[in-house]
Protein backbone atom coordinates (compact mmCIF):
# COMPACT_ATOMS: atom_id res chain seq x y z
CA UNK A 1 0.00 0.00 0.00
CA UNK A 2 1.62 3.42 -0.99
CA UNK A 3 0.57 6.67 0.52
CA UNK A 4 -1.21 8.00 -1.62
CA UNK A 5 -4.01 4.94 -1.77
CA UNK A 6 -4.01 5.10 2.35
CA UNK A 7 -4.59 9.08 2.61
CA UNK A 8 -7.81 8.34 -0.15
CA UNK A 9 -8.88 5.56 2.08
CA UNK A 10 -8.76 8.23 5.58
CA UNK A 11 -10.56 10.28 3.46
CA UNK A 12 -13.46 8.14 2.55
CA UNK A 13 -13.44 7.14 5.79
CA UNK A 14 -13.89 10.23 6.89
CA UNK A 15 -16.69 11.52 4.25
CA UNK A 16 -18.75 8.36 5.42
CA UNK A 17 -18.60 9.36 9.29
CA UNK A 18 -19.20 12.96 8.48
CA UNK A 19 -22.86 11.59 6.65
CA UNK A 20 -23.23 9.42 9.23
CA UNK A 21 -22.68 12.15 12.07
CA UNK A 22 -24.83 14.16 9.98
CA UNK A 23 -27.71 12.03 9.44
CA UNK A 24 -27.49 10.96 13.37
CA UNK A 25 -28.13 14.78 14.36
CA UNK A 26 -31.06 15.30 11.12
CA UNK A 27 -32.54 11.93 13.11
CA UNK A 28 -32.35 13.86 16.83
CA UNK A 29 -33.60 16.90 14.93
CA UNK A 30 -36.69 15.14 13.77
CA UNK A 31 -37.29 13.32 16.55
CA UNK A 32 -37.00 16.11 19.00
CA UNK A 33 -39.37 18.03 16.48
CA UNK A 34 -42.15 15.66 16.06
CA UNK A 35 -42.40 15.11 19.57
CA UNK A 36 -43.64 18.91 20.61
CA UNK A 37 -47.07 18.80 22.45
CA UNK A 38 -48.91 20.32 19.59
CA UNK A 39 -49.79 18.76 16.83
CA UNK A 40 -49.58 20.79 13.18
CA UNK A 41 -51.01 19.79 9.84
CA UNK A 42 -51.39 21.31 6.15
CA UNK A 43 -54.47 22.83 7.19
CA UNK A 44 -52.86 25.27 10.01
CA UNK A 45 -54.37 23.66 12.72
CA UNK A 46 -52.51 23.64 15.32
CA UNK A 47 -54.48 21.34 18.25
CA UNK A 48 -52.88 20.41 21.84
CA UNK A 49 -51.67 16.40 21.89
CA UNK A 50 -53.86 15.61 24.72
CA UNK A 51 -57.03 16.31 22.46
CA UNK A 52 -57.55 13.06 20.61
CA UNK A 53 -61.32 13.11 19.70
CA UNK A 54 -64.37 15.58 18.91
CA UNK A 55 -68.24 15.28 18.68
CA UNK A 56 -70.34 17.59 16.84
CA UNK A 57 -73.79 17.52 17.87
CA UNK A 58 -76.57 17.99 14.97
CA UNK A 59 -77.19 21.76 14.59
CA UNK A 60 -80.53 23.05 15.73
CA UNK A 61 -82.78 25.15 13.31
CA UNK A 62 -84.28 28.06 15.61
CA UNK A 63 -84.45 30.11 12.56
CA UNK A 64 -87.68 32.62 11.49
CA UNK A 65 -87.65 30.55 8.09
CA UNK A 66 -86.59 26.64 8.45
CA UNK A 67 -84.39 25.57 5.68
CA UNK A 68 -85.10 21.43 5.41
CA UNK A 69 -81.38 20.72 4.48
CA UNK A 70 -79.13 23.24 6.22
CA UNK A 71 -78.95 21.77 9.61
CA UNK A 72 -77.66 18.23 8.19
CA UNK A 73 -75.23 20.05 5.28
CA UNK A 74 -73.76 22.30 7.90
CA UNK A 75 -73.09 19.84 10.45
CA UNK A 76 -71.98 17.32 8.37
CA UNK A 77 -69.87 19.73 6.67
CA UNK A 78 -68.10 20.72 9.84
CA UNK A 79 -67.38 16.83 10.66
CA UNK A 80 -65.89 16.72 6.81
CA UNK A 81 -63.64 19.26 7.71
CA UNK A 82 -62.47 18.74 11.02
CA UNK A 83 -61.85 14.87 9.58
CA UNK A 84 -59.75 15.86 7.04
CA UNK A 85 -58.15 18.98 8.59
CA UNK A 86 -57.14 17.07 11.70
CA UNK A 87 -56.12 13.74 13.24
CA UNK A 88 -58.92 13.74 15.59
CA UNK A 89 -61.09 10.93 15.88
CA UNK A 90 -65.30 11.47 15.81
CA UNK A 91 -66.84 9.82 18.93
CA UNK A 92 -70.15 9.57 20.21
CA UNK A 93 -69.19 9.64 23.70
CA UNK A 94 -67.44 12.20 25.89
CA UNK A 95 -64.68 14.07 23.51
CA UNK A 96 -61.80 16.17 24.19
CA UNK A 97 -63.37 18.77 22.06
CA UNK A 98 -67.19 19.41 21.28
CA UNK A 99 -69.59 21.89 18.68
CA UNK A 100 -72.42 22.43 19.67
CA UNK A 101 -74.71 24.76 17.09
CA UNK A 102 -77.89 26.03 17.02
CA UNK A 103 -78.56 28.34 13.09
CA UNK A 104 -80.18 31.30 14.43
CA UNK A 105 -81.32 33.05 11.30
CA UNK A 106 -81.71 32.36 7.50
CA UNK A 107 -82.97 35.05 5.57
CA UNK A 108 -83.01 36.58 2.00
CA UNK A 109 -83.33 40.64 2.07
CA UNK A 110 -82.92 42.95 -1.16
CA UNK A 111 -79.46 44.49 -1.56
CA UNK A 112 -79.28 46.71 -4.97
CA UNK A 113 -82.10 48.60 -6.08
CA UNK A 114 -83.07 49.88 -9.06
CA UNK A 115 -83.97 53.25 -10.21
CA UNK A 116 -87.57 51.85 -10.28
CA UNK A 117 -87.33 50.66 -6.81
CA UNK A 118 -86.78 47.13 -7.77
CA UNK A 119 -84.29 44.89 -5.65
CA UNK A 120 -81.31 44.23 -8.85
CA UNK A 121 -79.78 41.84 -5.71
CA UNK A 122 -80.58 39.72 -3.05
CA UNK A 123 -78.46 38.74 0.28
CA UNK A 124 -78.94 35.44 1.44
CA UNK A 125 -78.03 35.35 5.17
CA UNK A 126 -77.19 32.25 7.58
CA UNK A 127 -76.10 33.40 11.18
CA UNK A 128 -75.48 30.59 13.88
CA UNK A 129 -74.40 30.53 16.98
CA UNK A 130 -71.48 27.44 18.19
CA UNK A 131 -70.41 26.80 21.68
CA UNK A 132 -67.08 25.25 21.22
CA UNK A 133 -65.47 23.15 24.67
CA UNK A 134 -62.32 21.66 25.18
CA UNK A 135 -61.68 19.26 28.27
CA UNK A 136 -57.79 19.40 27.28
CA UNK A 137 -57.25 23.02 26.66
CA UNK A 138 -60.03 25.52 28.29
CA UNK A 139 -58.54 28.63 27.19
CA UNK A 140 -59.69 27.81 23.56
CA UNK A 141 -63.33 27.43 24.55
CA UNK A 142 -65.92 29.64 22.88
CA UNK A 143 -69.56 30.40 22.30
CA UNK A 144 -70.03 32.56 19.42
CA UNK A 145 -72.09 33.65 16.18
CA UNK A 146 -70.74 33.40 12.90
CA UNK A 147 -72.31 35.36 9.80
CA UNK A 148 -72.32 34.51 6.03
CA UNK A 149 -74.06 35.77 3.08
CA UNK A 150 -73.77 35.57 -0.32
CA UNK A 151 -76.27 38.10 -3.18
CA UNK A 152 -77.04 36.22 -5.79
CA UNK A 153 -79.32 38.08 -9.16
CA UNK A 154 -82.92 39.17 -8.02
CA UNK A 155 -84.11 38.34 -11.63
CA UNK A 156 -83.39 34.56 -10.36
CA UNK A 157 -85.70 32.56 -8.02
CA UNK A 158 -84.35 31.60 -4.60
CA UNK A 159 -85.63 27.79 -5.37
CA UNK A 160 -83.46 28.15 -8.39
CA UNK A 161 -79.96 29.16 -6.61
CA UNK A 162 -81.13 28.34 -2.92
CA UNK A 163 -78.65 24.78 -2.81
CA UNK A 164 -75.29 26.28 -4.18
CA UNK A 165 -75.53 29.05 -1.76
CA UNK A 166 -76.29 27.45 0.85
CA UNK A 167 -73.13 25.25 0.18
CA UNK A 168 -70.98 28.32 -0.28
CA UNK A 169 -72.31 29.56 2.34
CA UNK A 170 -71.65 26.20 4.80
CA UNK A 171 -67.76 26.25 3.63
CA UNK A 172 -67.14 29.45 5.02
CA UNK A 173 -68.70 29.51 8.05
CA UNK A 174 -67.22 26.07 8.74
CA UNK A 175 -63.62 27.46 7.80
CA UNK A 176 -64.63 30.21 10.44
CA UNK A 177 -65.32 27.61 12.95
CA UNK A 178 -62.53 25.37 12.27
CA UNK A 179 -60.28 28.22 12.21
CA UNK A 180 -61.28 29.83 15.47
CA UNK A 181 -61.44 26.13 17.40
CA UNK A 182 -58.40 24.74 15.50
CA UNK A 183 -56.24 27.74 13.69
CA UNK A 184 -54.57 29.78 16.88
CA UNK A 185 -53.08 32.48 14.85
Amino acid sequence: MNISSVKKKLNLTKAVFIRFLFSLILCIFATIFYSCVANYSFTGASINAETKTFHVENFINRASIVQPILSSELTYALINKIRSGTSLIETEDEADASFVGTITAYRVTPTAITATDQAAKNRLTIVIRVKYTNRTDSKSNFDETFTRYKDYDASLSLASVEEALIKEINDELVDDIFNKAFVNW
